[in-house]
């Protein structure tokens, strides 16, 4: 008498939550998304593991996972190229004080 295969109510809203993160990762605002989506499918896993294998939906959480890392990824990359951007910008700068032309 086994019980009959049940799909993870969690499952789509890690997808969904790791969607928005790579959508909106390259904002650096995905991260938070895609934050919740990783927890998410850490809770969604146990459960599928304490089920014996009758809770399904692991594919939609496998793709959320995916986009979601996706999402840090961009999220880390805006922001080491707005870094890198920002150096340069100060690099090329005057260094010292800048004083007239017909100043002592």
């Amino acid at each position: 008498m086994d019980p009959d295969p049940a799909p993870s109510t969690k499952a789509r809203a890690v997808f969904a939550l790791g969607l928005v993160g790579f959508l909106t990762g390259a904002f650096v605002g995905g991260v938070i998304p895609a934050t919740i989506a990783l927890l998410l499918a850490r809770q969604v896993e146990h459960q599928a593991y304490s089920a014996g294998g009758y809770l399904t939906g692991m594919v939609w959480v496998r793709r959320g996972r995916r986009l979601a890392w996706a999402g840090i990824v961009l999220a880390l990359t805006t922001l080491v190229v707005a870094t890198i951007a920002g150096l340069l910008h100060l690099a090329g700068g005057p260094v010292g004080q800048d004083f007239g032309a017909n100043t002592d």
